[in-house]
């Protein structure tokens, strides 16, 4: 998704530079493309929601609950980072 949200910020940003906008383009495809991290911090709320959850469950296993709601939410992260490095190339680099 967040792929496909940056090709779209793209996209936008270059048309509405080629009709003589000049950076409002940039700014829309940027706003556009940080929509991602929106879907990141929803995602990580839910992982740590769940988490609690299972160490409600079973206060054994909080070690590795742990462990893989850390690891998931870096990963998560990966994608927000991206989306905000194709946000900045989109205001910063002309």
């Amino acid at each position: 998704m967040i792929s496909t949200l940056s090709t779209a910020a793209s996209y936008i940003s270059t048309t509405l530079a080629d009709a003589g906008s000049g950076d409002m383009g940039a700014y829309i495809g940027a706003g556009i493309c940080m929509l991602g991290a929106m879907g990141c911090g929803i995602g990580e709320g839910i992982a740590a929601s769940k988490a609690c959850e299972a160490v409600g469950r079973n206060p054994e296993a909080e070690n590795k609950i742990r462990t893989m709601m850390v690891i998931g939410c870096a990963i998560s992260e990966t994608s927000g980072i991206y989306g905000l490095i194709v946000a900045l190339l989109l205001l910063f680099v002309r």
